[in-house]
């Protein structure tokens, strides 16, 4: 496969994800300023920006509107949903003799369609319509693409993406711990709630919660779950049988971020959540330098992964 068109998907699939991803830590923080009188909003809106890689300004108080503004509906900032969605498309373009024609039809309708202005009122809306877009691309792509080296760089993206958004969203909740949203609140913006309930059958806790999110196995959207997707996504792309250690470094990275998920204690992890979150995003953006220069060396990341990092 040429790496330009290898490039093109994996960011398809990462843009995708990033998009869903947004849109849910949004619904989850505006629904929490409506509701709850006592958060002051300028420090919530202050703490979202810098968790999703914004630097607020300084030098006036934020409201949600601005929030919305920088991070659903600006089309120019890295860090939206609306650029997303855009760039999604582009890769989808430029890969468009590879990508099926339905899920090309998705995007580039999710793209026209994606409002430039919203009423701060009706975001609730938009962000599902985003979430609903995101997963009939992702379903798009599941029931039409042959699983060979495109689908396993088209699932890359969304997996390292997903794992990377995961960890914003629990690290927006470490920052805000005595105002911030609940742990069910959590559960049920990343479609978890449910599956939560049938595993631990009981009110969610900030132990088990996390633990659901960060280590469970099963659940697709777990850290875990995201990290060893990725690790599988790379031995397809590559599969190498070496006799001692990998010389893959992206897999390296994985199985070193995975590891110390998987044997550090819960307790412990909780304690240094914040700590641990920021750790994972840093693993994310490595690994995904290291693909880049393995993979498709001659092309550029995009900014917003540049500014990110």
């Amino acid at each position: 496969m040429l790496s330009r068109i290898a490039e093109s998907l994996f960011w398809i699939g990462r843009y995708i994800e990033r998009a869903d991803g947004t849109a849910r830590i949004l619904d989850v923080y505006l629904q929490l300023l409506l509701e709850d009188v006592a958060v002051d909003e300028d420090t919530a809106c202050r703490a979202l920006l810098g968790v999703m890689g914004h630097d607020a300004p300084p030098d006036r108080k934020l409201t949600r509107v601005d929030v919305v503004n920088t991070l659903a509906t600006d089309r120019t900032q890295p860090a939206s949903i609306a650029y997303s969605v855009n760039a999604a498309r582009e890769n989808a373009r430029r890969a468009r003799e590879i990508i099926s024609t339905e899920l090309w039809e998705v995007l580039n309708a999710t793209y026209a369609n994606m409002p430039r202005r919203v009423n701060p009122e009706q975001v609730h809306v938009m962000f599902g319509w985003v979430r609903e877009r995101a997963a009939l691309a992702g379903g798009m792509a599941d029931s039409t693409a042959s699983r060979d080296d495109a689908w396993s760089f088209f699932t890359l993206g969304r997996f390292i993406e997903r794992a990377d958004m995961v960890a914003r969203l629990l690290a927006t909740r470490a920052l805000t711990e005595a105002s911030g949203p609940s742990w069910t609140t959590i559960l049920r913006s990343v479609g978890a709630y449910e599956a939560y309930l049938r595993t631990y059958r009981g009110v969610p806790s900030s132990t088990n919660a996390a633990e659901f999110l960060l280590l469970d196995r099963l659940f697709p959207r777990s850290i875990l779950f995201s990290v060893r997707g990725a690790e599988e996504c790379l031995q397809d792309i590559e599969p190498r049988q070496d006799r001692i250690g990998y010389v893959d470094q992206a897999q390296r990275m994985l199985g070193q971020i995975r590891a110390e998920l998987e044997f550090t204690p819960i307790q412990e992890i909780i304690e240094n959540l914040p700590t641990v979150m920021d750790k994972v995003q840093t693993t994310t953006t490595a690994v995904s330098h290291a693909v880049r220069e393995r993979y498709f060396p001659t092309h550029n990341m995009p900014a917003w992964t540049r500014e990110a990092s």
